[in-house]
């Protein structure tokens, strides 16, 4: 089981580096948890559709991944994404550190962990560098990436 739990990780970034969010998709149980620093916690669709929607949007972008690890029951990777980020056009080196719970076959939840602050001196420059670290800036971060993917739902 951990061999096809590896395989499973491995499929799902390989996807990633084709921006197929479909395939991507397909790795997620329909009850997926998802959470990172930017989106919060997603659940089903919603989780689908970052990926959607991160996807379709992505300039500039390549993605390295190592370092999985799994059982049964759960495993883990790191991954590297380099894009543009669309709001400043600026490139964001993103270094990330993702954990999953596996069920059936499939990933019930995917944790991503990365520094907020890090990514928003990348993303946002100057206001990035003086309030990323601000819980004020941070929640504006997820409170646009939370109304971009409604958006994007709504268009879909």
């Amino acid at each position: 089981m951990s061999d096809a739990n590896r395989e499973l990780i491995t499929r799902f970034y390989q996807a990633f580096q084709r921006l197929d969010a479909e395939a991507m998709v397909a790795c997620y149980s329909d009850d997926i948890a998802f959470s990172d620093p930017v989106f919060g916690t997603l659940r089903g669709r919603d989780a689908g559709d970052m990926w959607r929607m991160l996807c379709a949007r992505a300039k500039d972008f390549s993605l390295t991944f190592d370092s999985i690890r799994a059982d049964e029951r759960g495993g883990a990777a790191h991954w590297v994404a380099t894009y543009l980020f669309s709001q400043t056009g600026r490139t964001v080196v993103n270094d990330i550190q993702a954990r999953f719970v596996f069920r059936d076959g499939l990933i019930c939840q995917h944790d991503d962990s990365f520094d907020l602050w890090r990514w928003s001196r990348q993303a946002l420059g100057a206001p990035g560098v003086l309030l990323g670290w601000s819980p004020m800036l941070q929640n504006k971060v997820r409170q646009q990436a939370f109304k971009g993917l409604r958006a994007f739902q709504q268009a879909s």
